[in-house]
Protein backbone atom coordinates (compact mmCIF):
# COMPACT_ATOMS: atom_id res chain seq x y z
CA UNK A 1 0.00 0.00 0.00
CA UNK A 2 0.99 3.32 -0.78
CA UNK A 3 1.69 5.84 1.73
CA UNK A 4 0.09 9.35 1.89
CA UNK A 5 3.08 11.97 0.15
CA UNK A 6 3.52 14.30 2.89
CA UNK A 7 1.86 18.14 2.97
CA UNK A 8 2.36 21.12 5.51
CA UNK A 9 -0.21 19.02 7.87
CA UNK A 10 0.77 15.38 7.24
CA UNK A 11 3.68 13.31 8.87
CA UNK A 12 6.92 14.69 8.97
CA UNK A 13 10.21 12.88 9.62
CA UNK A 14 11.05 12.76 13.59
CA UNK A 15 14.38 15.27 14.43
CA UNK A 16 15.64 12.46 17.14
CA UNK A 17 19.18 11.84 16.22
CA UNK A 18 22.32 13.77 18.10
CA UNK A 19 25.23 14.44 17.33
CA UNK A 20 26.76 11.45 18.68
CA UNK A 21 23.99 9.37 16.64
CA UNK A 22 24.95 11.25 13.81
CA UNK A 23 28.75 10.79 14.22
CA UNK A 24 27.48 6.62 14.95
CA UNK A 25 25.45 6.50 11.56
CA UNK A 26 28.31 7.98 9.61
CA UNK A 27 30.91 5.78 10.46
CA UNK A 28 28.74 2.80 9.88
CA UNK A 29 27.89 3.88 6.56
CA UNK A 30 31.65 4.60 5.81
CA UNK A 31 32.66 1.28 8.26
CA UNK A 32 35.44 2.01 11.03
CA UNK A 33 37.32 -0.74 8.96
CA UNK A 34 36.99 0.39 5.87
CA UNK A 35 41.17 0.83 4.76
CA UNK A 36 41.27 -3.20 5.22
CA UNK A 37 39.23 -4.19 1.71
CA UNK A 38 41.39 -1.77 -0.11
CA UNK A 39 44.19 -1.94 1.62
CA UNK A 40 46.66 -4.82 -0.27
CA UNK A 41 45.99 -2.66 -3.08
CA UNK A 42 46.28 0.38 -2.06
CA UNK A 43 50.08 -0.37 -0.85
CA UNK A 44 51.02 -2.24 -3.87
CA UNK A 45 50.24 1.01 -5.98
CA UNK A 46 51.85 3.44 -3.44
CA UNK A 47 55.30 1.27 -3.02
CA UNK A 48 54.55 0.92 0.81
CA UNK A 49 53.27 4.12 1.74
CA UNK A 50 49.66 3.25 2.60
CA UNK A 51 49.49 5.15 5.73
CA UNK A 52 50.48 8.69 3.78
CA UNK A 53 48.36 7.93 1.01
CA UNK A 54 45.28 7.83 4.38
CA UNK A 55 46.38 10.94 5.69
CA UNK A 56 46.84 13.08 2.64
CA UNK A 57 43.15 11.22 1.35
CA UNK A 58 41.68 12.39 4.77
CA UNK A 59 43.05 16.04 4.07
CA UNK A 60 41.56 15.83 0.46
CA UNK A 61 38.13 14.78 1.88
CA UNK A 62 37.59 17.47 4.51
CA UNK A 63 37.44 20.05 2.35
CA UNK A 64 34.44 18.91 0.02
CA UNK A 65 33.07 17.54 3.96
CA UNK A 66 33.34 21.25 4.94
CA UNK A 67 31.29 22.07 1.83
CA UNK A 68 28.66 19.28 2.61
CA UNK A 69 28.01 20.48 6.45
CA UNK A 70 28.04 24.48 5.26
CA UNK A 71 25.22 23.95 2.84
CA UNK A 72 23.30 21.26 5.38
CA UNK A 73 23.51 24.48 7.88
CA UNK A 74 21.95 26.48 5.36
CA UNK A 75 19.68 23.92 3.63
CA UNK A 76 18.25 21.50 7.11
CA UNK A 77 16.86 19.39 3.93
CA UNK A 78 16.68 15.36 3.68
CA UNK A 79 17.51 15.76 0.14
CA UNK A 80 21.47 16.64 0.47
CA UNK A 81 23.52 17.67 -2.71
CA UNK A 82 20.24 17.70 -5.20
CA UNK A 83 18.60 20.14 -2.90
CA UNK A 84 22.20 22.53 -2.39
CA UNK A 85 23.00 22.50 -6.32
CA UNK A 86 19.32 23.17 -7.19
CA UNK A 87 18.58 26.32 -4.53
CA UNK A 88 22.22 27.57 -5.07
CA UNK A 89 22.94 27.20 -8.51
CA UNK A 90 20.07 26.02 -10.82
CA UNK A 91 17.01 23.63 -10.34
CA UNK A 92 17.79 21.58 -13.66
CA UNK A 93 21.51 20.95 -12.44
CA UNK A 94 20.03 20.44 -8.76
CA UNK A 95 18.12 17.47 -10.82
CA UNK A 96 21.09 16.57 -12.48
CA UNK A 97 23.29 16.27 -9.27
CA UNK A 98 20.23 14.28 -7.61
CA UNK A 99 20.29 11.36 -10.39
CA UNK A 100 24.45 11.26 -10.15
CA UNK A 101 23.64 10.76 -6.00
CA UNK A 102 20.77 8.22 -6.85
CA UNK A 103 23.09 6.03 -8.84
CA UNK A 104 25.88 6.21 -5.99
CA UNK A 105 23.13 6.10 -2.85
CA UNK A 106 21.64 2.83 -4.98
CA UNK A 107 24.22 0.84 -5.62
CA UNK A 108 26.28 0.90 -2.31
CA UNK A 109 23.19 -1.61 -1.35
CA UNK A 110 24.09 -3.95 -4.28
CA UNK A 111 27.87 -3.74 -3.43
CA UNK A 112 27.03 -4.70 -0.28
CA UNK A 113 25.18 -7.48 -0.68
CA UNK A 114 27.24 -9.00 -3.11
CA UNK A 115 30.37 -8.47 -0.10
CA UNK A 116 28.17 -9.96 2.27
CA UNK A 117 27.04 -12.64 0.50
CA UNK A 118 30.38 -13.87 -1.08
CA UNK A 119 31.82 -13.47 2.65
CA UNK A 120 29.24 -15.98 3.99
CA UNK A 121 29.93 -18.21 1.28
CA UNK A 122 33.60 -18.21 3.28
CA UNK A 123 31.92 -19.58 6.58
CA UNK A 124 28.58 -21.25 5.01
CA UNK A 125 29.62 -22.66 1.12
CA UNK A 126 27.02 -24.81 1.39
CA UNK A 127 24.28 -22.33 0.95
CA UNK A 128 23.63 -21.30 -2.54
CA UNK A 129 24.89 -17.50 -3.65
CA UNK A 130 21.32 -15.98 -4.44
CA UNK A 131 19.76 -17.61 -1.18
CA UNK A 132 22.68 -15.62 0.54
CA UNK A 133 21.74 -12.30 -1.57
CA UNK A 134 17.85 -13.07 -0.93
CA UNK A 135 18.80 -13.14 3.56
CA UNK A 136 21.13 -10.02 3.18
CA UNK A 137 18.38 -7.89 1.26
CA UNK A 138 15.45 -8.60 3.27
CA UNK A 139 17.62 -7.98 5.97
CA UNK A 140 18.83 -4.32 5.34
CA UNK A 141 14.93 -3.99 4.27
CA UNK A 142 13.46 -5.38 7.30
CA UNK A 143 15.92 -3.35 9.69
CA UNK A 144 15.08 0.01 8.19
CA UNK A 145 11.65 -0.54 7.82
CA UNK A 146 11.69 -0.44 12.06
CA UNK A 147 12.59 2.78 11.87
CA UNK A 148 15.02 5.74 12.46
CA UNK A 149 15.83 4.98 16.25
CA UNK A 150 15.69 1.46 15.66
CA UNK A 151 18.08 1.64 13.07
CA UNK A 152 20.30 4.26 15.14
CA UNK A 153 20.22 1.86 18.10
CA UNK A 154 21.81 -0.95 16.29
CA UNK A 155 24.27 1.39 14.78
CA UNK A 156 25.19 2.23 18.28
CA UNK A 157 25.67 -1.69 18.55
CA UNK A 158 27.96 -2.42 15.38
CA UNK A 159 29.94 0.40 15.94
CA UNK A 160 31.50 -1.15 19.85
CA UNK A 161 31.11 -4.50 18.19
CA UNK A 162 33.57 -3.23 15.65
CA UNK A 163 35.69 -1.00 17.58
CA UNK A 164 36.57 -3.93 19.97
CA UNK A 165 37.37 -5.97 16.99
CA UNK A 166 39.79 -3.28 15.59
CA UNK A 167 41.44 -3.08 19.61
CA UNK A 168 42.24 -6.78 19.81
CA UNK A 169 43.82 -6.64 15.98
CA UNK A 170 46.17 -3.66 17.27
CA UNK A 171 46.59 -5.33 20.67
CA UNK A 172 48.03 -8.44 18.83
CA UNK A 173 49.96 -6.29 16.69
CA UNK A 174 51.94 -4.87 18.84
CA UNK A 175 52.58 -7.82 20.66
CA UNK A 176 53.78 -9.33 17.27
CA UNK A 177 55.69 -5.85 16.59
CA UNK A 178 57.83 -5.84 19.88
CA UNK A 179 58.67 -9.77 20.07
CA UNK A 180 59.72 -9.53 16.43
CA UNK A 181 63.48 -7.98 15.70
CA UNK A 182 63.62 -5.08 13.91
CA UNK A 183 66.30 -2.26 12.52
CA UNK A 184 65.04 0.60 14.87
CA UNK A 185 64.01 3.88 14.51
CA UNK A 186 64.02 3.34 10.66
CA UNK A 187 61.45 0.57 10.69
CA UNK A 188 58.87 2.94 12.73
CA UNK A 189 59.44 5.70 10.24
CA UNK A 190 59.11 3.61 6.64
CA UNK A 191 55.31 3.02 6.44
CA UNK A 192 55.34 7.17 6.08
CA UNK A 193 58.31 7.44 4.11
CA UNK A 194 61.00 4.87 2.63
CA UNK A 195 63.31 6.95 0.37
CA UNK A 196 63.96 3.24 -1.33
CA UNK A 197 61.08 3.37 -3.20
CA UNK A 198 59.30 6.55 -2.60
CA UNK A 199 57.60 7.95 -5.81
CA UNK A 200 55.05 11.18 -5.80
CA UNK A 201 53.36 9.93 -8.69
CA UNK A 202 53.26 6.33 -7.12
CA UNK A 203 51.71 8.30 -3.58
CA UNK A 204 49.37 10.19 -5.61
CA UNK A 205 47.85 6.95 -7.49
CA UNK A 206 47.78 5.11 -3.79
CA UNK A 207 46.15 8.37 -2.53
CA UNK A 208 43.37 7.86 -5.38
CA UNK A 209 42.48 4.56 -4.01
CA UNK A 210 42.60 5.93 -0.38
CA UNK A 211 40.39 8.63 -1.00
CA UNK A 212 37.36 5.28 -1.03
CA UNK A 213 37.81 4.94 2.60
CA UNK A 214 36.12 8.53 3.42
CA UNK A 215 33.13 8.06 0.68
CA UNK A 216 29.80 7.73 2.56
CA UNK A 217 30.48 10.81 5.04
CA UNK A 218 28.05 12.64 2.82
CA UNK A 219 25.22 10.09 3.97
CA UNK A 220 25.17 12.27 6.99
CA UNK A 221 23.60 15.38 5.49
CA UNK A 222 20.43 13.07 4.34
CA UNK A 223 19.35 12.83 7.82
CA UNK A 224 19.02 16.54 8.64
CA UNK A 225 15.33 16.69 8.66
CA UNK A 226 15.72 14.06 11.42
CA UNK A 227 18.97 15.77 13.18
CA UNK A 228 18.37 17.88 16.71
CA UNK A 229 19.83 21.47 15.61
CA UNK A 230 20.78 20.42 12.05
CA UNK A 231 22.31 23.87 11.26
CA UNK A 232 24.58 22.63 13.84
CA UNK A 233 25.27 18.91 14.05
CA UNK A 234 25.29 18.67 10.24
CA UNK A 235 28.68 20.44 9.97
CA UNK A 236 30.01 19.30 13.08
CA UNK A 237 29.14 15.20 12.59
CA UNK A 238 30.44 15.70 8.76
CA UNK A 239 33.98 16.70 9.60
CA UNK A 240 34.33 14.70 12.97
CA UNK A 241 33.41 11.53 10.99
CA UNK A 242 36.40 12.62 8.24
CA UNK A 243 38.83 13.15 11.27
CA UNK A 244 37.61 9.72 12.68
CA UNK A 245 37.56 7.78 10.02
CA UNK A 246 41.16 9.25 8.99
CA UNK A 247 42.98 8.64 12.60
CA UNK A 248 41.32 5.28 12.90
CA UNK A 249 42.18 4.53 9.13
CA UNK A 250 45.71 5.40 9.73
CA UNK A 251 46.45 3.48 12.61
CA UNK A 252 44.96 0.47 11.34
CA UNK A 253 46.91 0.62 8.24
CA UNK A 254 50.08 1.65 9.94
CA UNK A 255 49.97 -1.60 12.37
CA UNK A 256 49.21 -3.64 9.68
CA UNK A 257 52.73 -2.09 7.71
CA UNK A 258 54.47 -2.68 10.63
CA UNK A 259 53.32 -6.74 10.82
CA UNK A 260 53.60 -6.94 7.27
CA UNK A 261 56.15 -4.22 5.43
CA UNK A 262 55.16 -3.12 2.11
CA UNK A 263 57.94 -4.68 0.44
CA UNK A 264 56.93 -7.79 1.10
CA UNK A 265 54.79 -9.41 -1.53
CA UNK A 266 50.81 -10.42 -0.38
CA UNK A 267 49.56 -14.33 -1.08
CA UNK A 268 46.77 -12.27 -2.43
CA UNK A 269 46.46 -8.64 -2.83
CA UNK A 270 42.54 -8.72 -2.27
CA UNK A 271 42.55 -10.25 1.18
CA UNK A 272 45.79 -8.95 2.22
CA UNK A 273 44.33 -7.57 5.64
CA UNK A 274 43.39 -10.63 6.33
CA UNK A 275 47.35 -12.18 5.71
CA UNK A 276 48.49 -10.07 8.15
CA UNK A 277 45.89 -10.59 10.73
CA UNK A 278 46.84 -13.80 10.52
CA UNK A 279 50.89 -13.32 10.98
CA UNK A 280 50.18 -10.81 14.29
CA UNK A 281 48.13 -13.47 16.08
CA UNK A 282 47.58 -16.51 14.11
CA UNK A 283 44.33 -18.82 12.88
CA UNK A 284 42.12 -17.27 15.25
CA UNK A 285 42.42 -13.87 14.34
CA UNK A 286 42.28 -14.51 10.78
CA UNK A 287 39.07 -15.83 11.11
CA UNK A 288 37.45 -12.87 13.36
CA UNK A 289 38.68 -9.97 11.09
CA UNK A 290 37.09 -12.32 8.32
CA UNK A 291 33.53 -12.20 10.96
CA UNK A 292 34.11 -8.54 11.47
CA UNK A 293 34.52 -7.50 7.53
CA UNK A 294 30.95 -9.36 7.19
CA UNK A 295 29.22 -7.09 10.11
CA UNK A 296 30.84 -4.02 8.83
CA UNK A 297 29.75 -4.62 5.48
CA UNK A 298 25.94 -5.61 7.01
CA UNK A 299 25.90 -2.23 8.92
CA UNK A 300 27.18 -0.16 5.36
CA UNK A 301 24.68 -1.93 3.83
CA UNK A 302 21.86 -1.09 6.28
CA UNK A 303 23.08 2.45 6.29
CA UNK A 304 23.05 3.32 2.91
CA UNK A 305 20.03 1.67 2.01
CA UNK A 306 19.04 4.47 4.70
CA UNK A 307 20.03 7.00 2.93
CA UNK A 308 18.92 5.88 -0.05
CA UNK A 309 15.60 6.00 0.45
CA UNK A 310 15.67 9.37 2.45
CA UNK A 311 17.72 10.77 -0.69
CA UNK A 312 14.65 9.62 -2.71
CA UNK A 313 12.32 10.89 -0.40
CA UNK A 314 13.84 14.66 -0.88
CA UNK A 315 13.89 13.93 -5.02
CA UNK A 316 9.99 13.21 -4.77
CA UNK A 317 9.19 15.96 -2.17
CA UNK A 318 10.69 18.20 -4.75
CA UNK A 319 8.55 16.45 -7.55
CA UNK A 320 11.57 15.88 -9.36
CA UNK A 321 10.34 12.23 -9.73
CA UNK A 322 6.72 10.90 -8.55
CA UNK A 323 5.86 12.30 -5.44
CA UNK A 324 2.72 10.46 -5.00
CA UNK A 325 5.23 7.16 -4.40
CA UNK A 326 8.39 8.60 -3.28
CA UNK A 327 7.75 11.69 -1.43
CA UNK A 328 5.14 9.51 0.83
CA UNK A 329 5.58 9.16 5.00
CA UNK A 330 4.38 5.89 6.58
CA UNK A 331 2.22 7.62 9.23
CA UNK A 332 3.04 5.22 12.05
CA UNK A 333 6.91 5.08 12.46
CA UNK A 334 7.30 8.31 10.13
CA UNK A 335 9.26 6.66 7.65
CA UNK A 336 9.69 6.81 3.81
CA UNK A 337 8.47 3.16 3.71
CA UNK A 338 7.96 2.80 0.03
CA UNK A 339 11.34 3.75 -1.07
CA UNK A 340 12.55 1.37 1.23
CA UNK A 341 10.82 -1.33 -0.29
CA UNK A 342 12.02 0.24 -4.05
CA UNK A 343 15.86 0.33 -2.69
CA UNK A 344 15.16 -3.19 -1.76
CA UNK A 345 13.67 -4.44 -4.81
CA UNK A 346 16.40 -2.28 -7.23
CA UNK A 347 19.25 -4.11 -4.76
CA UNK A 348 18.24 -7.33 -5.70
CA UNK A 349 17.77 -7.01 -9.50
CA UNK A 350 21.16 -5.45 -9.30
CA UNK A 351 23.02 -8.36 -7.67
CA UNK A 352 21.83 -10.46 -10.84
CA UNK A 353 23.33 -7.50 -13.33
CA UNK A 354 26.05 -6.22 -11.81
CA UNK A 355 29.91 -7.36 -10.53
CA UNK A 356 31.33 -5.89 -7.52
CA UNK A 357 33.98 -4.29 -9.68
CA UNK A 358 31.58 -2.91 -11.82
CA UNK A 359 29.02 -1.40 -9.42
CA UNK A 360 31.61 -0.12 -7.18
CA UNK A 361 33.34 2.01 -10.34
CA UNK A 362 29.47 3.14 -11.20
CA UNK A 363 28.79 4.33 -7.67
CA UNK A 364 32.29 6.12 -7.48
CA UNK A 365 31.23 8.06 -10.84
CA UNK A 366 28.01 8.88 -9.02
CA UNK A 367 29.42 10.18 -5.77
CA UNK A 368 32.15 12.62 -7.26
CA UNK A 369 29.96 13.74 -9.86
CA UNK A 370 27.39 15.03 -6.35
CA UNK A 371 30.78 16.15 -3.94
CA UNK A 372 31.55 18.76 -7.35
CA UNK A 373 27.79 20.09 -6.93
CA UNK A 374 28.11 20.10 -3.44
CA UNK A 375 31.79 22.18 -3.23
CA UNK A 376 30.36 24.08 -6.43
CA UNK A 377 26.94 25.30 -4.28
CA UNK A 378 29.41 26.00 -1.21
CA UNK A 379 31.45 28.12 -3.59
CA UNK A 380 28.32 30.41 -4.78
CA UNK A 381 26.67 30.66 -1.79
CA UNK A 382 29.71 31.43 1.01
CA UNK A 383 31.47 33.46 -1.86
CA UNK A 384 30.09 34.67 -4.92
CA UNK A 385 27.03 35.94 -3.15
CA UNK A 386 28.89 37.31 -0.28
CA UNK A 387 29.67 40.79 -0.13
CA UNK A 388 32.74 40.45 1.99
CA UNK A 389 34.97 37.93 0.00
CA UNK A 390 36.59 35.45 2.59
CA UNK A 391 39.93 33.31 1.27
CA UNK A 392 38.50 30.05 3.26
CA UNK A 393 35.19 30.41 1.56
CA UNK A 394 37.38 30.39 -2.09
CA UNK A 395 39.75 28.13 -1.11
CA UNK A 396 37.74 25.31 0.63
CA UNK A 397 35.18 24.32 -1.98
CA UNK A 398 37.56 25.19 -5.29
CA UNK A 399 40.02 22.75 -4.12
CA UNK A 400 37.49 20.28 -2.93
CA UNK A 401 35.89 20.39 -6.47
CA UNK A 402 39.26 20.11 -8.35
CA UNK A 403 40.87 17.35 -6.35
CA UNK A 404 36.94 15.01 -7.00
CA UNK A 405 36.93 16.23 -10.79
CA UNK A 406 40.83 14.70 -11.04
CA UNK A 407 39.85 11.46 -8.78
CA UNK A 408 36.29 11.63 -11.73
CA UNK A 409 38.04 11.72 -14.47
CA UNK A 410 40.91 8.96 -13.14
CA UNK A 411 37.29 6.11 -13.32
CA UNK A 412 38.01 3.77 -15.88
CA UNK A 413 36.72 3.89 -19.37
CA UNK A 414 33.72 1.47 -18.63
CA UNK A 415 32.51 3.01 -15.80
CA UNK A 416 32.25 6.88 -17.57
CA UNK A 417 30.27 5.10 -20.31
CA UNK A 418 27.76 3.37 -17.96
CA UNK A 419 27.71 6.43 -15.89
CA UNK A 420 26.93 8.51 -18.44
CA UNK A 421 24.31 6.03 -19.63
CA UNK A 422 22.71 6.95 -16.16
CA UNK A 423 22.94 10.28 -16.46
CA UNK A 424 21.55 10.46 -19.71
CA UNK A 425 18.49 8.48 -18.85
CA UNK A 426 18.03 11.44 -16.11
CA UNK A 427 17.75 13.88 -18.67
CA UNK A 428 15.59 12.59 -20.98
CA UNK A 429 13.22 11.55 -18.08
CA UNK A 430 13.78 15.27 -17.25
CA UNK A 431 12.64 16.12 -20.47
CA UNK A 432 9.50 13.80 -20.90
CA UNK A 433 8.05 15.03 -17.31
CA UNK A 434 8.74 19.21 -18.28
CA UNK A 435 7.76 18.70 -22.22
CA UNK A 436 11.24 19.35 -23.62
CA UNK A 437 12.09 21.49 -20.48
CA UNK A 438 9.30 23.87 -20.91
CA UNK A 439 8.17 23.65 -17.09
CA UNK A 440 9.30 23.81 -13.79
CA UNK A 441 11.61 20.66 -13.45
CA UNK A 442 11.42 20.45 -9.99
CA UNK A 443 10.65 22.85 -7.05
CA UNK A 444 12.07 22.28 -3.14
CA UNK A 445 10.09 22.23 -0.31
CA UNK A 446 12.77 23.56 2.84
CA UNK A 447 10.98 22.67 5.78
CA UNK A 448 11.51 24.28 9.40
CA UNK A 449 13.25 22.82 12.08
CA UNK A 450 11.16 22.43 14.43
CA UNK A 451 9.92 19.52 16.71
CA UNK A 452 8.69 16.89 14.11
CA UNK A 453 8.24 14.02 16.70
CA UNK A 454 4.55 14.37 17.88
CA UNK A 455 2.84 11.37 17.66
CA UNK A 456 5.86 9.68 16.81
CA UNK A 457 6.21 6.31 17.42
CA UNK A 458 8.99 4.04 18.29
Amino acid sequence: MVSSPTTAEGPKLRRVLGLWDLILYGMIVIQPTAPMPVYGVMTQRAHGHAVTTVLIAMIAMLFTAVSYGRMARAYPSAGSAFTYVGSEIHPALGYVTGWSMAMDYMLNPIVCTILCSKFALDFFPEIPYAVLVVFFISLFTGLNLFGIRTSSRINDTLAAGMGVVILIFLCAAARYIFKTPHDGLAFFTRPFYDPKTFSPAAVLGGTSLAVLTYIGFDGISTLSEEAENPKRNILLATVLVCLITGALASVEVYAAQLVWPGTQPFPDVDTAYVSVAGRAGGAWLFGLINVTLLVATVGSGMGSQLGAARLLYGMGRGNAIPKSFFGAIEPKRRIPRNNVLFVGIFALIGTTFLTFERAAELLNFGALLAFMGVNAASFTRYFLRESQKQLSNFLVPVLGFLVCLLLWLSLSRPAKIAGVIWMALGIAYGAFRTHGFKAELVSFDIPDEGNHTAGAVD
